[in-house]
């Protein structure tokens, strides 16, 4: 186990003292079942799939029941064993989307534990191809932030020299991905070694930050005990890698710079510098799915904040996030902030909830249900302190991108990179004046992506 000593990436900032992490990273994994089930027809914004089952159809758990239709799509399969209520377009966080709704019909049944989460697995006849199938198939997507289908990053033309799982979990407050490192090492590690041999790269990295070090002690014990049971290939080199606590250290590129010390082009992807990143959880989900043969439907959601009693769920996904607020003894401020995962990426879905209306659906990558007082405070003018400058990770210059955007001067937010926003939320949180920088920035990047997008197909 190796430790990086000093932070390479620019910027960034030290959000909380820790006190936000240790409302929930010693509460064990409840699993829960709901009653019912709303599958979102995307999983992640853009990535919409078409249902192939119908109104009082049954299904069993791990069934296919929704096929991609978009790039960002990967298959869907039913989370519980039920009854289909009802296929139809509901709000979703102020979108229409179809959803399927279930109804779960089956008992809790318990089954012996399978071998690949209590020891090393032999992966020896496994080819490239069966794990790069298993993964498509599977419904595989990255768990930490996005959602983007993990097979495209795999299924690529590019040399990858490096493999990074990532188990940063920078984000404030969210320890679901820390819990899975305690309680489900083996199946991580088996799955970082599946992963491993998809990609062809030469070395994994399961990387961390130092605020978890019964995470990488219990990895790492559990690694040398897989490098001496005689299963594990010469070729399979996995290093566990601990890096320092510093906000956004989770973020692909930045991770990358971290462990590797390379930087991502501008416009580009890690596959770019022969690297490869996918999260923890998705380790983990392609072990489930090669070598258990279950697909993707179930995942660790913290519930933390101001409720009475913060948790780690395992829970189906299309569970509610209401019951799941509920199960922790409700909100405890009146005046709050609902955010759907963390609090510097995360959306908020809802102000001064009163535990009656519902709030959103639990998808493949939704990490956490966050509580937050109500801040009370308004944005004020910009006073030019350059805060947002000096911790952006990507090297903007946030301010002026939001001043060209109000200005709908869009090819100034081009020529002042606004493309490479990561949308972390640095500037925000450093503003003086509140201003909501890292919404406009995202904003502006988005805008100038879609008239690069547009100017692409023109030249075509």
């Amino acid at each position: 186990m190796q430790k990086t000593q000093k932070s390479v990436f620019p910027g960034g900032v030290h959000p909380t003292d820790g006190f936000d992490k240790a409302l929930s990273m010693n509460c064990a994994v409840i699993p829960y079942r709901p009653e019912t089930v709303t599958i979102l027809s995307e999983q992640s914004f853009g990535g919409k799939c078409s249902f192939l089952v119908k109104p009082g159809e049954h299904v069993n758990e791990g069934q296919l029941i929704g096929k991609p239709e978009a790039f960002m799509a990967a298959p869907l399969h039913a989370s519980v064993s039920g009854k289909v209520l009802s296929v139809k377009e509901i709000t979703e966080q102020g979108r229409r989307l179809m959803a399927c709704i279930l109804q779960r019909e089956d008992s809790p049944v318990s089954e012996a534990e399978a071998s690949y989460k209590k020891g090393t697995a032999d992966i020896s006849l496994i080819s490239r191809e069966e794990i790069l199938t298993g993964i498509r198939d599977g419904g595989l997507t990255g768990m930490g932030g996005a959602g983007f289908p993990t097979h495209k990053k795999y299924d690529t033309d590019k040399k990858i020299t490096d493999l990074l799982i990532n188990g940063a979990e920078c984000e404030p407050f969210l320890t679901c991905d820390y819990r899975l490192m305690l309680e489900e090492g083996y199946a991580l590690l088996n799955g970082v070694r599946l992963l491993l041999k998809g990609s062809g790269a030469e070395k994994a990295y399961i990387c961390m930050e130092d605020n978890k070090p019964l995470a990488a002690e219990n990895l790492q014990k559990i690694l040398t005990e897989m490098s001496s049971s005689g299963l594990m290939a010469e070729e399979e080199k996995l290093e566990i890698r601990v890096l320092p606590t510093k906000y956004p250290q989770g973020g692909e590129r930045q991770l990358i710079q971290g462990v590797l010390g390379r930087e991502v082009p501008m416009g580009g992807l890690p596959a770019d510098v022969g690297v490869i990143v996918s999260n923890v959880g998705t380790a983990k989900a392609a072990a489930d799915m090669i070598l258990g043969n279950t697909p993707l439907t179930k995942r660790i959601v913290t519930v933390t904040g101001s409720v009475k009693n913060p948790g780690n769920y395992l829970v189906p996904v299309g569970t509610s996030a209401k019951e799941l607020v509920q199960l922790c003894g409700g909100v405890t401020a009146a005046q709050n902030r609902i955010i759907a995962g963390g609090p510097m990426t995360g959306p908020c879905v809802a102000h001064n909830w009163n535990g009656e209306t519902e709030l959103f659906h639990v998808t493949k990558n939704t990490s956490g249900i966050l509580v937050l007082p109500e801040p009370g405070y308004e944005e004020q003018p910009c006073i030019r302190c350059s805060g947002c400058e000096s911790v952006c990770p990507a090297g903007l210059v946030p301010y002026k991108i939001e001043f060209a955007l109000l200005d709908q001067d869009y090819d100034l937010c081009e020529k002042l990179y606004a493309s490479e926003c990561i949308a972390c939320g640095c500037c925000s949180y450093i503003c003086p004046a509140r201003r909501e920088l890292s919404v406009r920035t995202r904003e502006a990047r988005d805008i100038v992506k879609q008239r690069m997008r547009e100017r692409a197909v023109k030249k075509s």
